[in-house]
């Protein structure tokens, strides 16, 4: 086992952070391995909805009532390897409770354990402002922040910068989301166009030989430092064809 977290942190609201973070995993998963996606994201709750049967746990639960990650993982059908979802769906109660500092640290104890039973391990974290977020950028060997390619985007990005080095976390790449032709954010290490399809109940659609496929791909390899095949359109057009 890689025994390796990555965190994706938005740098704002709104940057599309929860579907990256599932199509990471389907791009890992692609190539045989075993990966967990965990939302540590809980005021949007965005990947309750890859989920088609009832949660319960889900993650917020175990962690306030300081149970293992495995009882609030749930594994999606995929081509090949693994690729499981951890989802927070809580009341605004139980919500408040799971974003205190002790809670914080049973989500990094939580974290941990996750990288020793599956190869990979991504985040999905919401703009560092909350303590399960600190807690997330922490605990991750690997950080990719997140931007929309827009100029909202290039003025987030020195601030998140900057908050980032407070807590004492690095950023490994910086990942400029739904980019046009003409990308916007030049300190962007990858940049990743919008997917044509845009529901995330439809996610995840990697891994593929589409542009958006491509880039995750790309985007993938440049955060973790590993190697991803890339399908080209006509190979994954191939796969559908009689022989």
């Amino acid at each position: 086992m890689n025994e390796e977290v990555c965190a994706l942190v938005g740098a704002v609201g709104g940057t599309g952070t929860t579907r990256l973070a599932l199509e990471f995993g389907a791009t890992l998963a692609g190539e045989e391995r075993s990966v967990a996606v965990v939302d540590a994201a809980y005021a949007t709750q965005g990947l309750v909805t890859t989920v088609p049967e009832r949660i319960e746990p889900e993650l917020t639960r175990v962690l306030t009532e300081d149970r293992p990650l495995a009882a609030a993982t749930y594994d999606l059908e995929v081509p090949a390897g693994r690729l499981a979802v951890a989802p927070a769906r809580a009341p605004f109660e139980r919500l408040s409770r799971a974003k205190t500092s002790e809670c914080a640290r049973r989500l990094a104890e939580r974290l941990g354990e996750a990288a020793r039973e599956f190869d990979h391990v991504v985040v999905d974290v919401p703009p560092v402002a909350a303590n399960q977020a600190v807690a997330a950028v922490t605990a991750a060997d690997r950080v990719g922040l997140v931007v929309p390619d827009s100029q909202r985007g290039v003025n987030a990005l020195p601030r998140t910068l900057d908050r980032l080095a407070d807590v004492e976390a690095s950023v490994d790449a910086v990942l400029a989301n739904r980019a046009d032709d003409a990308p916007v954010v030049g300190e962007a290490d990858a940049t990743v166009p919008a997917s044509e399809t845009t529901a995330l109940a439809d996610a995840p659609v990697c891994p593929g030989g589409g542009a958006f496929e491509r880039a995750v791909a790309a985007a993938v390899e440049t955060t973790l430092d590993v190697d991803v095949e890339r399908h080209s359109e006509e190979s994954s057009l191939s796969d559908y064809l009689p022989g």
